[in-house]
């Protein structure tokens, strides 16, 4: 396999989004004086986050709709009466906090500097884009990176193939000489393969996968193994 790029997704992939969300949401509810049960709340939140994600992905709710509706929809299941200015708050002060805390997965570093004495390394993110550059300098992986591609610079987001053929003419890479590596299979994995990049799945919580499209690994040190 001639790689020369291999292009990382950030969330969920190096920076590990779930610990640093759930320190996140501490910290704001304890400043605020939220006055909730954490794990109550986590349980509701995360399934209507990555609804509200999917969604956003398809361009069927904006950012703002995103930080509100995922918050309100919550503090509403959980019966918890909340004014719409304190959840505005909270949805700000959640994003200011969140690259506060600098949790990767495991092996993070290792891979990193293994594939940098090889490869030119690059990020293609949906994340917002004032809060990944800030996560990626917080967590000390940012000097990795030559290329950090956010959704909201494209104007697009995973999996349109227009955000990875964007990708490829700023890295100035081609299909051939790249690999795209990523937690999720609608977004990183099946938008790579699309456009006809190689791609390796990030299966961290050990899914079930039958695919023959793509690997799944377990673990970073694993992507030694296929690059």
């Amino acid at each position: 396999m001639d790689i020369e790029h291999v292009f990382f997704d950030l969330d969920h992939t190096l920076w590990d989004f779930e610990k640093n969300s759930d320190l996140t949401f501490q910290k704001v509810f304890d400043k605020q004086n939220i006055t909730v049960d954490l794990s109550s709340f986590l349980d509701i939140y995360k399934p209507l986050n990555k609804e509200y994600w999917k969604l956003y992905r398809e361009e069927k709710v904006t950012k703002s709709e995103l930080r509100y509706g995922r918050l309100k929809k919550t503090f509403d299941a959980i019966n918890y009466t909340i004014s719409d200015e304190l959840i505005d708050v909270i949805a700000i002060e959640y994003i200011d906090f969140l690259p506060d805390f600098n949790h990767l997965f495991d092996y993070t570093f290792d891979i990193l500097d293994y594939l940098k004495e090889k490869y030119q390394l690059h990020i293609i993110t949906n994340g917002f884009e004032e809060v990944q550059t800030k996560k990626m300098k917080s967590s000390k992986i940012f000097h990795y990176f030559d290329k950090v591609i956010t959704s909201e610079s494209v104007g697009l987001k995973k999996p349109n193939p227009k955000v990875f053929i964007h990708a490829l003419e700023t890295a100035n890479a081609n299909t051939d000489n790249s690999i795209m590596i990523g937690d999720s299979i609608e977004a990183d994995i099946e938008g790579a393969i699309n456009i006809g990049l190689k791609a390796i799945h990030c299966n961290f919580e050990n899914e079930k996968i039958n695919s023959d499209k793509f690997v799944s690994i377990n673990s970073l040190l694993e992507i030694k193994q296929y690059i």
